[in-house]
């Protein structure tokens, strides 16, 4: 009679959580590198991600500092229209059809002017001129706006052209106004305004 055979050998398995068997030296390898790369990826998120919005955040912050800078150290008239509230504050109505308008605002602790340009027609300079308190003839030969403005704002005044100037004088709060009309060309004047308000 043939003897039965063998029980067949089953695979060994791992133990159980529970039981507290000792992982194999492969599976503990997996394990500290597993958890050596969940410790990289922390700190490439705790120190990367912050430093990253930094580096982002001192970007825009210079870039509007320059920005900034250029607004309020700007110098010389550039081309453009003034606000409606500039306009209003310093109490310089530009003719809605002038051209070749250009402006400059600076301010201090102690001033604040407004310089500004623009090419009329005739009839829109008396209109201009009526509504800052004088007419033509008001005026007076040569430039009424000081060297320190006339610096400032980047203007050269050509001896040869036909300079006239008045001042409105107004009493604080509201502004003084230092108005040069250039009439060379006559059918074409272009006039220069500074206002000045104190706080």
């Amino acid at each position: 009679m043939t003897p039965p055979p063998p029980p067949p050998t089953l695979p060994r398995q791992a133990p159980a959580p529970d039981e507290g068997g000792v992982p194999t030296p492969a599976e503990a390898r997996r394990h500290v590198v597993r958890r050596r790369w969940i410790t990289a990826v922390i700190i490439v998120l705790l120190i990367g991600v912050p430093a990253g919005y930094l580096a982002i955040a001192a970007q825009q912050s210079r870039q509007s500092g320059k920005e900034k800078a250029a607004k309020v150290g700007a110098t010389k008239v550039r081309a453009g229209w003034p606000s409606k509230v500039q306009r209003s504050i310093y109490e310089v109505p530009i003719p809605d059809k002038a051209w070749r308008v250009g402006f400059l605002e600076t301010n201090n602790w102690r001033t604040s002017r407004l310089y500004v340009q623009f090419a009329i027609t005739p009839d829109e300079l008396d209109k201009f001129l009526t509504s800052m308190g004088t007419s033509r003839e008001g005026l007076t030969r040569g430039v009424s706006i000081g060297e320190r403005d006339t610096e400032a704002a980047g203007w050269n005044w050509n001896p040869k052209n036909a300079w006239y100037g008045a001042t409105h004088e107004q009493n604080d709060p509201r502004p003084t106004q230092d108005i040069t009309v250039d009439l060379t060309v006559p059918a074409k004047p272009k006039v220069y305004v500074v206002s000045t308000a104190t706080p």
